[in-house]
């Protein structure tokens, strides 16, 4: 049997494209829209970290069902929603890191890259994230919030020390290095949240992302 031509092939492809296109952009516009609303409710309506884990989650299934554009539509449109119903600030707030968060992962298990490999890169986003928002808040306020980050984590440098009979009060690189060490495995530990809850969920939606190490599945008895 006998293949036909690419240019035969492109031209069976084309009305399919045709026919794909409205719902891409009504799958693109629904869950950019679902990533704004969680968002949104999250704000006014916390439930601790339930609805945290799945912010980016929305924008990277529409990466792994529509591709690259498809996502990075998602995640502008989703920005300019939270913009028009929380104000420009809290739309920031929300795309950078979370609406970049959702490309990137979306990218990551659309390639099926390991999970060390998507949590590593998605905890680099939410450090820079973090300090995205340390730096905007600030200017905002007109205060150095770091500051506040340093006195917390000084008080938990202070603890470890007493219960470790260290008789030295920590110095100010430590406590710098402690709070960054901090932020940054808070991202690891939320990342890794993520993905358990985008494994669970995407399997079942038909958008199954790469499989967990052996040891989680041990761990979540799934099979």
């Amino acid at each position: 049997m006998t293949k036909k031509p690419l240019d035969q092939q492109d031209n069976l492809r084309q009305p399919q494209l045709k026919l794909d296109a409205p719902l891409r952009m009504m799958e693109t516009a629904f869950l950019a829209s679902t990533a704004s609303l969680i968002w949104f409710i999250n704000f006014y309506f916390p439930l601790g970290p339930l609805l945290r884990i799945f912010f980016p989650v929305p924008i990277a299934l529409v990466y792994l069902r529509w591709g690259k554009r498809a996502s990075w539509m998602a995640a502008v449109t989703s920005g300019l929603l939270l913009s028009v119903l929380m104000g420009p600030v809290r739309s920031m707030l929300f795309v950078m890191p979370f609406a970049f968060m959702g490309v990137l992962l979306g990218a990551a298990w659309y390639r099926r890259v390991p999970w060390i490999v998507s949590i590593s890169l998605g905890a680099v986003l939410g450090t820079i994230g973090v300090f995205f928002r340390l730096w905007l808040l600030s200017v905002l306020s007109g205060e150095d919030l770091w500051i506040y980050v340093i006195n917390q984590v000084t008080e938990i440098v202070e603890w470890i020390f007493l219960k470790l009979a260290i008789l030295s009060s920590p110095s100010t690189s430590l406590i710098n290095l402690g709070a960054i060490a901090l932020i940054i495995l808070n991202n690891f530990i939320y990342l890794f949240l993520v993905h358990i809850a985008a494994w669970l969920l995407l399997d079942r939606l038909g958008n199954p992302i790469p499989r967990p190490p052996h040891w989680v599945q041990v761990l979540m008895d799934y099979e």
